[in-house]
């Protein structure tokens, strides 16, 4: 569990995502609340529910970005979901509780990672023995390496080879390895019986599925990353790694509900409200609190903290159930981007577009740079296109950006190493036709 203080995670959070101070203090006093709680007595502690969150705004304004950084920087389980992919039992959908069930599996695979950096010390060095084994029932493919009063000392031999295989000279030699071949079951997704599939979103399928005997040749190299996660999985104890999986999720889960403007119902008795105000009764116990049975185990939500988002054009959050209302009782409203808000975004985060594509052309030997006012220009054409084609937040910068270096980045391979400088008069070139052009500039950016 994090001890970040609000403010450090509002610092960490303006690392990635410009604006929106309110949601960013929202989120960022719910996670100090969490550890707050965990130091409480047991007693008290079950009492206290973590302070749900509504976020209102447009598109593209950084709500799910704010969420998904805040797992990420406490190490939390994640998983977001839209609502509209919900409906109530005999409509076709999928069952609200499988949001629980995906959480799981993501804490199941976040834990593994830990359990298998911890193990992995002890993990290759159960790699190198099986790997020199094998070697030394092959001496024909190490003999040549060794000085000859060698040969015959068993003990010095081992070492010597070990070394050498530290060293990387048997990387490329071939061997026969007998590995354990895993199996993905077929399960029921979810847990319900309308779906059933292969889940492959998970590394947890991988650590506790079937296995057979597989017999197949490849390099030492090959057989160290097969080895290792054969290794690791013997070291692991799946039970306690469940157990601890099924904590994390109680505790520290998020889960982060999108699009729940959409399944707000105007009141009619009929038609599609009947499916949204179903989907809103079967979130309903969830978020108040209830027990899931998972494969891992049963997990209760109680002590979850969800994050709804949605744009409420049409819908408000007034339309939403009363009992649903009252389960997110922080609510913050996400503004506009502004010119202003794009130039930053555009060059402040630590993922900014310019630095992203800067970084894909240093790749062709190219160095790509942005004059200020380029920058400004490109800004002031993706809010322009914003305001008179639908706005799409900060994603109208990925499609501005697109077209602006597209003639670039499919020129580059063929050029000589060197600069390439983007002015404002070359943005205007790329650029200037399309804004002007309302309907064109629907289908372009």
């Amino acid at each position: 569990m994090s001890c970040l203080t609000p403010h450090q995670i509002v610092a960490e959070l303006d690392k990635y995502i410009v604006g929106q101070t309110m949601a960013k203090k929202a989120v960022a006093v719910a996670l100090r609340n969490r550890w707050r709680r965990q130091q409480l007595p047991a007693e008290i502690r079950a009492d206290i529910a973590p302070k749900n969150i509504l976020m209102i705004g447009p598109t593209g304004v950084g709500k799910t970005e704010i969420a998904r950084r805040l797992a990420r920087l406490t190490g939390a389980p994640f998983v977001k979901v839209e609502a509209t992919k919900y409906t109530e039992v005999g409509y076709v959908g999928r069952d609200v509780e499988s949001m629980v069930r995906d959480l799981v599996d993501n804490a199941i695979s976040l834990v593994y990672q830990e359990y298998r950096e911890k193990l992995k010390d002890e993990a290759e060095k159960r790699v190198e023995n099986r790997i020199l084994d094998i070697l030394i029932k092959s001496p024909e493919d190490w003999s040549n390496a060794l000085p000859s009063e060698e040969g015959g000392r068993k003990n010095r031999v081992r070492a010597k080879l070990r070394q050498l295989l530290r060293e990387g000279f048997f990387d490329s030699r071939t061997i026969e390895i007998v590995t354990e071949k895993k199996e993905l079951p077929f399960f029921v997704k979810g847990g319900g019986l309308e779906q059933i599939d292969i889940d492959f979103q998970t590394w947890a399928e991988r650590l506790f599925s079937g296995k057979k005997s597989q017999r197949r040749e490849v390099t030492v190299a090959e057989a160290r990353k097969l080895f290792l996660d054969e290794e690791v999985e013997a070291l692991v104890n799946k039970e306690e790694i469940q157990a601890r999986a099924i904590e994390l999720t109680e505790n520290s889960g998020i889960i982060f509900i999108d699009e729940i403007d959409k399944i707000a119902s105007a009141g009619s008795a009929h038609g599609p409200d009947v499916s949204r105000e179903g989907v809103q009764r079967d979130l309903l116990p969830i978020v108040e609190g209830t027990t899931v049975k998972t494969r891992y185990g049963y997990v209760k939500t109680d002590h979850i903290l969800f994050i709804a988002a949605g744009a409420f054009h049409r819908a408000k959050p007034s339309d939403l159930m009363p009992e649903l209302q009252g389960r997110f009782p922080i609510r913050v409203e996400l503004s506009d981007l502004t010119k202003e808000d794009f130039i930053k975004i555009l060059t402040e985060p630590e993922n900014a577009l310019v630095k992203q594509y800067q970084a894909l052309l240093q790749a062709e030997n190219v160095e790509l740079l942005f004059d200020p006012g380029a920058i400004e220009l490109i800004a002031e054409f993706a809010y322009r296109v914003n305001q008179t084609t639908q706005n799409i937040g900060a994603r109208r910068l990925y499609t501005v950006m697109e077209k602006l270096l597209e003639d670039l980045s499919f020129d580059t391979p063929e050029l000589v190493s060197g600069r390439f400088v983007v002015t404002s008069e070359y943005v205007s070139s790329r650029l200037a036709d399309i804004v002007k052009d309302e309907d064109l500039s629907r289908f372009i950016l």
